[in-house]
């Protein structure tokens, strides 16, 4: 593409020394310099660390044809001291880039049906569901992107503007029609889906979460409601039982049709509404009655937990929007299979139920722990314990929350990071109303190696019991002092299931 023609209406070439650009073929785009090849375009962003106009040099090294970048964040002066003329000055480049790269990769979301998917919880079920049950769905992701059971890694739940429209495109080429993408608050925050287009959005819930980066709940709340700002959107799924449903439903656009889903029975006079009544918890998952306008069907999902009543609701919803009709919805829920570290069950037949999940948040836990109080014919286990470096206040209310619903709760390490794991776990013992370290009730201990307390779960727990391994979910490792070390809670959990047959 001609660099006149990606940035025709952001900046004009037709003067000074930038004219001479006007005709540069541009044969990619790069935001790291380290990945940048003969031809490409250097995009300089203001970062929080430092300006991507720091690497420029080996961004020219590496080939790169033309660089543009933001004058904020020292961008202007250091853009005045660079030997490189000219490289081409775009204010606000962060808002602008989902644009200019949508531009460059032939604007693919035009062409696909994108459904956003926020909330705190639930994303990655629902993207996962979706993709089981709609033909030629793509998935982007916090389990990475590409279509079920096939994905590709990606570093963040929703990826930088410019990869986004990049994995848009290749999914265009692999004939996807649809696109269940995850939307985090971090992702709406730093403008990564500026340019999609998004022709449905999904609301799970909204609970205490990245508090660390957001400050507080409004603001939070405020980076997930900008969503609803996207260009193309025909229909939200907002769950009505959740108590920022008010708010999330008056910042709708007009003309956006509404479909509200509830376990509670609550339903409004303006939207669609679904409801679920008469769950059942059984061994085998969850079965509900769905009224939806003036019919009644019994449904059975091979899925566990009260939430996934809420995820399957959302999901009914989104297909009932896009003209699925309810036999072939009800057919292929029959079918879904569960979501690699969400709610993902082991044991079972003469051995402890057992679940590996992500939940990582007070709200998750709490969900969690009082679902499989329904679905544990005996005593509830809990292996748990909060990440390090991230918000603090969570972890007293987790804490709380084990007291409340598990009968054995053993405290261990989940991501330190560079925290020290004690005090990560005294925080989690102060929601237990426990002073120090020696002052532990009698159904909870501290095992600070997460391998042997899954194992010890284990060891210990009845045939009837069940034991939720909670808080890193999918994860293949444990980041401890910088390091990412191997590890998976499914794989000790298979090991550990294997002795005990032993």
């Amino acid at each position: 593409m001609k660099l006149n023609d990606l940035l025709d209406g952001f900046i004009s070439l037709s003067h000074s020394s930038l004219e001479a650009l006007a005709n540069q073929s541009v044969t990619g785009l790069a935001l790291n310099s380290q990945e940048v090849v003969p031809g490409n375009l250097f995009i300089a962003l203001a970062g929080s660390i430092q300006h991507g106009l720091s690497h420029i040099d080996q961004a020219l090294t590496r080939g790169a044809v033309a660089v543009i970048f933001d004058p904020a964040g020292g961008g202007k002066k250091m853009a005045e001291q660079t030997n490189y003329l000219p490289i081409i000055e775009i204010d606000n480049l962060n808002l602008k880039l989902g644009e200019i790269a949508a531009r460059y990769y032939g604007d693919p979301s035009r062409f696909l049906t994108v459904i956003g998917i926020t909330g705190t919880n639930g994303k990655t079920s629902c993207s996962q569901f979706l993709s089981q049950m709609l033909v030629d769905c793509g998935i982007i992701g916090t389990l990475g992107w590409g279509e079920w059971g096939k994905l590709n890694k990606t570093f963040n739940t929703t990826p930088d503007a410019l990869e986004n429209q990049r994995i848009l495109a290749e999914l265009l080429t692999e004939k996807k029609n649809i696109v269940a993408m995850e939307v985090s608050s971090h992702g709406l925050a730093q403008n990564r889906v500026n340019g999609v287009i998004f022709k449905g959005a999904v609301f799970t819930n909204i609970s205490r979460d990245h508090l660390d980066y957001h400050g507080t709940m409004e603001a939070y709340l405020q980076a997930k409601l900008t969503l609803l700002n996207k260009p193309g959107l025909t229909f939200v799924v907002v769950n009505l039982d959740d108590m920022y449903s008010e708010q999330i439903i008056a910042a709708i656009p007009k003309g956006v049709a509404i479909w509200g889903v509830s376990i509670q029975g609550k339903t409004k006079d303006f939207c669609e509404c679904i409801n679920a009544k008469n769950i059942l918890h059984t061994v085998n998952g969850i079965e509900f009655d769905m009224h939806w306008q003036n019919t009644i069907q019994h449904i059975k999902v091979p899925i566990f937990g009260d939430f996934n009543s809420e995820n399957i609701l959302a999901v009914l919803a989104v297909m009932l929007a896009m003209g699925v009709s309810i036999t072939d919805v009800i057919n292929k829920l029959q079918l879904i299979k569960p979501v690699q570290g969400r709610m993902e069950r082991f044991g079972g037949n003469g051995q402890p139920l057992i679940f590996v999940d992500y939940a990582h948040t007070p709200d998750a836990l709490n969900r969690v722990l009082s679902s499989l109080k329904k679905h544990c014919q005996q005593n509830l286990w809990l292996v748990f314990g909060c990440g390090g470096n991230r918000d603090k206040g969570k972890r007293s209310q987790m804490g709380a929350f084990a007291e409340h619903w598990a009968d054995h709760i053993i405290v261990t390490d989940d991501n330190p990071r560079f925290e020290n794991g004690q005090d990560i776990v005294k925080d989690i013992l102060s929601g237990f109303g426990v002073s120090n370290d020696c002052n532990y009730k009698n159904n909870v201990e501290v095992i600070q190696n997460r391998a042997l307390a899954i194992q010890n779960a284990i060891a210990r727990a009845s045939n009837d019991d069940c034991i939720l391994v909670a808080g890193k979910g999918h994860e293949s490792y444990q980041e401890i002092n910088g390091e990412q070390l191997v590890f998976s809670d499914s794989q000790v959990v298979i090991d550990a299931l294997k002795m005990r047959v032993g």
